[in-house]
This record gives C-alpha cells, structure tokens and sequence, in this order.
C-alpha cells in the first residue's frame, strides 16, 4: 500500500469523494454532505488529504483534516477537523482507515491543532466503531449537520501522546 499527500482536487481524490457521497446518499435517502469543503481548506499547513493506492495503483482510501477554530458551528480553537474518510469496499477490512486516521492524526498534531474532531451519522457503524476503538470520545455538536438528529459528533485530544 502506498499512502501520497494529493490536493483535495487531484483527480483521484474527485472520484472516491464522488464514491462516498453515493454511499452517504444510499445511507441517508439524501444528497450526500453537503459540507462546503475548498483545495484549499486541505493544504499544508492547515490541512492535508491523503490517498492510499493498492498495488496495482489504484486509488482505494482517502481521508483529510482541515483547520478548525471558534466559530458559530461549534468549533473550538485548535481543532483540526476530520473529513472523507473513505475505503473502496473491496478494499475494507485491511487496516487502511486507521492507518490513514493515524497519518492524518499524526499531521494534525504537527500542526499544531490540539484536538481531532470528527462528525458521522448513525448510519455508520463501522466508522462509529473504527472512531470509538481509537480513542475518540462523543462531544458536543459542531458544524453543519449539527442541528440533525442523525448527526454524531466526536473528539480525541491531540495533545498529551
């Protein structure tokens, strides 16, 4: 498996982002998330967006951070924001979300962020499960599903490891 930093735009990153907003649409009876999300929000040093490509390198994981500070959708200073992670299903049950949770962990806390904040939806319980298993902890509401009731919302310091 090979793991490269790619802008949220790379070609690579448009076509698994367009793979999880159909499996978010499938989930919700929705349109997917409609998180307003920039390339921009994902570049060093305020963010970064990871690809994992399989041995015949396709593109078969990804996941982002992006900066987070004290606004009027919950956030406090210090976080980085979790975002897309995603796994191709005949990709899933190898360790890659969390490789690539721990990647985008270890970049946030080099940044500088104190915590790691993530939202799902409790149509998700393998990523409620992958959160929950590495140490994230349920938190008060943030951003812009955080009035819905299938929103779930979690946090996990990054300071003190």
């Amino acid at each position: 498996m090979i793991i490269q930093r790619v802008p949220f735009d790379h070609p690579d990153a448009v076509k698994l982002n367009d793979e999880v907003q159909l499996e978010y649409s499938r989930r919700y009876g929705d349109e997917g998330d409609l998180t307003y999300l920039d390339p921009d929000m994902f570049r060093p040093p305020r963010g970064l967006y990871l690809i994992a490509y399989d041995e015949r390198d396709r593109p078969v994981a990804t996941g982002g951070w992006r900066t987070q500070d004290e606004n009027d959708e919950g956030y406090a200073d210090g976080d980085a924001e979790l975002k897309r992670m995603y796994v191709v299903p005949q990709a899933r049950g190898r360790g890659l979300a969390r490789h690539v949770l721990g990647l985008l962990e270890e970049d946030a806390r080099a940044a500088g962020r104190l915590r790691m904040v993530l939202e799902t939806g409790d149509q998700q319980p393998e990523a409620i499960a992958l959160y929950t298993s590495s140490g994230y902890a349920p938190c008060a509401k943030f951003g812009y599903y955080r009035t819905h009731e299938s929103s779930l919302c979690f946090a996990k310091p990054l300071t003190g490891q």
